[in-house]
């Protein structure tokens, strides 16, 4: 039986490798003399990334790196327990209220990653029975949080409303609920969040919004989607972010009302049985914030590396994106991995994206732009892509 098990491993893996979805981890060294986006890959050479979330370059940010040490000295590395159990600590608090108070809601509250904040929201918020409607192209956690609710999962096509009013008109059942990303992480777009508000409130649905992607980018003081189309946060029931993206930092949050909030607090199982974010996080995420909300600069900056890229690169097969996410269309996974390894050459650091992240035949480079960037990477990144496509 052991054998038969190891015997079904190795096939898997094998299939991996035939089908070129094999996964290896790439180690980087952020480049002393420079720090990201430069990095030390494993065979000593310099690589110039792509592919970092930390687009507003604040992971870096000497500021950040001051506030952990300090909160460090005085609390230590980690929590050392739950947060319900003595792993909160003041810099958590703090934290959480200038979140809330950013966003303009009631309260919020603080998560281990992006991931246990998805499983610990919906799972909590939504019952079995109830129904739900997703975009197809949300981002895995949302999926596995529906999964682990036991709700009805309806997928409408990316973006389409008219097929998710479909949906929604046959009615069911249970509580309805709109879940969606704020900005889709593999094709960089910006959900309609207006319409899905009007479609919210036609049929009496909840939206829940995860802005892993969007805060930080999109709108005033980077307040996200909602802000992007300049309308009222209280149109959304529960909204997601991660500290360890646009924040530069690590972690998550979940805001909304204050009953939204004590209710994840006491019923969220990612939340109650995980050991807290260390303080040390928290302390430098309350200092990013600070540089997000006054982060125009960096946004306006991000702007014009987008522009400036997809002027130079006209004819290259680009996913529509208004965002730091800017996809490149390969379709098979073997031309994802070609041009990727061509691109690591000149030393631009660009994974390929494949299936099953990804839809099939959609297999694709994620370049992702940082304000760290100077507009010289750019037009590095830019002249290898005409030569290399």
């Amino acid at each position: 039986m052991h054998s038969e098990r190891e015997e079904s491993w190795r096939a898997e893996l094998s299939a991996l490798r035939a089908h070129d979805l094999w996964r290896e981890l790439q180690v980087l060294q952020p480049a002393p003399e420079r720090g990201p986006p430069t990095f030390v890959g494993t065979r000593g050479e310099p690589l110039l990334s792509f592919a970092s979330n930390d687009y507003l370059g604040l992971s870096a940010e000497s500021a950040l790196r001051d506030a952990a040490i300090a909160e460090i000295q005085q609390s230590g590395v980690g929590a050392g327990a739950a947060p319900l159990l003595g792993g909160e600590r003041p810099a958590h608090a703090v934290l959480a209220n200038a979140l809330a108070r950013w966003l303009g809601v009631e309260a919020a509250l603080l998560f281990g990653s992006g991931y246990l904040a998805n499983l610990g929201v919906i799972s909590t918020l939504v019952g079995r029975g109830d129904r739900v409607y997703a975009d197809r192209l949300n981002h895995a956690s949302l999926v596995d949080g529906v999964r682990l609710s036991g709700a009805r999962l309806h997928r409408y096509r990316h973006g389409d409303m008219t097929h998710l009013a479909q949906w929604l008109e046959r009615g069911g059942r249970g509580q309805a609920w709109i879940i969606t990303d704020g900005v889709f992480s593999m094709d960089g777009d910006i959900a309609p969040l207006p319409e899905l508000a009007t479609l919210a409130q036609q049929y009496g649905a909840g939206i829940i919004l995860d802005e892993a992607h969007a805060f930080g980018v999109l709108g005033t003081e980077g307040q996200g989607t909602a802000a992007h189309w300049n309308m009222d946060i209280h149109g959304v029931d529960v909204i997601m972010g991660t500290l360890g993206k646009a924040f530069g930092v690590y972690g998550a949050f979940v805001a909304g009302s204050q009953d939204v909030v004590d209710l994840l607090r006491n019923r969220a199982r990612s939340f109650i049985y995980h050991t807290a974010l260390p303080s040390a996080l928290a302390a430098a995420a309350l200092v990013a914030l600070d540089l997000l909300r006054h982060g125009d600069a960096r946004r306006e900056r991000l702007t014009q590396h987008r522009q400036h890229l997809r002027a130079q690169v006209p004819d290259a097969p680009w996913l529509a994106s208004e965002t730091p996410i800017q996809g490149l269309l390969l379709g098979d996974a073997r031309r994802a991995l070609t041009v990727s390894a061509q691109l690591r050459r000149a030393g631009l650091y660009c994974p390929a994206v494949r299936p099953p992240t990804v839809p099939a035949d959609s297999a694709r480079l994620r370049i992702t732009l940082s304000a760290a960037h100077s507009h010289d990477d750019i037009e590095l990144l830019a002249t290898t892509l005409r030569e290399v496509l």
